[in-house]
């Protein structure tokens, strides 16, 4: 029965070419810009590397000292995050880096600029990166304050015009020399936790380890022993920061500073929220209510066109229900042609899609980008197509069904 329905389906998409037409470019333009949109989501905050443990890992990115009258934030101060963070007993490991830095190395008198970021010898056990030579530096090294380094592939190439046979040899950047003991592939740009060009030790950088103030260059990044532990490593955490002493009283009255997934973190920043909510549910709730009404108009749009599409079939739905057809026969047929419909336009919004990407990696907008239709992205893909085939076919199928044989057969349609 499903065949005959497909073949169906088939005749009638080639019967009314220019409705095929139009029905087609609506579901696979609104496709791949949900599926772009979505890629691009999934690529910043995604289980990628180095962070494939993402929902075990915690981000401490801004401390606020707050007031009712006066509000100081920054990142956080080296210090603070050693002090605080190093007494916890739920996370598995714990690491501090710097938020960010940059450094001049010349290459045959070419000026070449490095993102660069200092941390400590967990960094590497915390994160996930894939390395293609060597190794990460170790804690003993970050603790004598050796001068080595981890470099990206690209930088390797840019440096010493190869990635084969580089370990060992030595980079210079700002007129310090550091030994490369590692090479790791490219972290994408929208990582900014932790994507760098170079990384070395936060004990040869230029941070002040010892200044006592909260507000400093510094992010940590905690990894909680399973995904279910995450609120008990937040709810320790949160403990220790409400018995911090507040620097200055007559100034402040709080310390804010939160524990959280590199999600909420991001939603945190851009909301310029410090309290303890971090518009993490405002800013899902607009997402979906966007999505929802970019599927909502052009499938509005499918349900007319759908609508006049069934009813100039009245003759066939009359014999068909002359013969027996019940309502639901009806029904489940036309679903099973909306759906198919749909699945083609499906598959074209996701060529399209994988185009769209394509050209954005080409275009080095974002540096290493490399947005791709991976699982999850096939999975939500199938799940918006379906949703769109049924949202656009339930209402036309439905008022088909309702028609009279006898009307049907007179070419009837109310």
């Amino acid at each position: 029965m499903l065949l005959n329905y497909l073949k169906i389906a088939w005749k009638v998409l080639l019967r009314r070419k220019f409705f095929t037409f139009i029905s087609l470019f609506g579901i696979s333009f609104t496709l791949m810009i949900l599926l772009v949109v979505y890629a691009l989501f999934d690529h910043t905050v995604g289980a990628h590397t180095p962070e494939k443990r993402i929902d075990r890992l915690l981000f401490i990115t801004h401390l606020e000292l707050w007031s009712d009258h006066s509000q100081s934030n920054s990142t956080v101060g080296y210090a603070f995050l050693n002090r605080y963070l190093h007494v916890l007993r739920t996370p598995e490991k714990v690491s501090i880096a710097s938020s960010g830095g940059s450094a001049v190395a010349y290459v045959n008198n070419q000026k070449l600029k490095l993102d660069t970021k200092a941390t400590d010898g967990e960094f590497w056990q915390v994160l996930d990166f894939d390395f293609i030579a060597g190794r990460p530096y170790t804690v003993r090294e970050v603790r004598e304050a050796a001068h080595v380094a981890v470099i990206n592939e690209t930088t390797a190439r840019r440096y010493f015009g190869t990635t084969q046979g580089v370990i060992g040899r030595t980079v210079e950047a700002d007129q310090e020399r550091f030994r490369v003991v590692g090479i790791v592939r490219d972290v994408p740009a929208a990582r900014f936790y932790t994507s760098a060009d170079m990384w070395k030790p936060i004990t040869v950088s230029s941070i002040n380890l010892q200044d006592p103030n909260y507000l400093g260059p510094c992010i940590a990044i905690l990894l909680a022993p399973t995904a279910a532990a995450v609120p008990t490593v937040q709810q320790e955490f949160q403990q220790v920061i409400d018995r911090v002493p507040v620097p200055s009283p007559k100034d402040y009255t709080e310390v804010r500073v939160y524990a959280e997934s590199m999600f909420a973190n991001m939603v945190r920043v851009y909301f310029g929220e410090s309290g303890p909510d971090n518009g993490l549910g405002r800013f899902v709730r607009l997402l979906l209510g966007l999505g929802l009404l970019f599927m909502l108009l052009p499938a509005l749009n499918l349900i007319n066109l759908n609508a006049s599409r069934i009813l100039e079939r009245s003759s066939e739905i009359g014999v068909r229900k002359a013969f027996g057809a019940t309502g639901n026969v009806l029904v489940g047929q036309f679903l099973v042609e909306n759906i198919f419909l749909t699945l083609l336009g499906g598959v074209l919004g996701l060529a399209l899609a994988a185009g769209a990407l394509a050209a954005l990696n080409a275009s080095a907008l974002i540096p290493y980008a490399h947005f791709g239709l991976n699982g999850r992205v096939f999975g939500v893909a199938l799940l918006i197509i379906l949703f769109f085939g049924a949202l656009s076919g339930v209402y036309p199928a439905y008022r088909m069904s309702k028609l009279h044989a006898v009307q049907a057969l007179k070419g009837g349609t109310k």
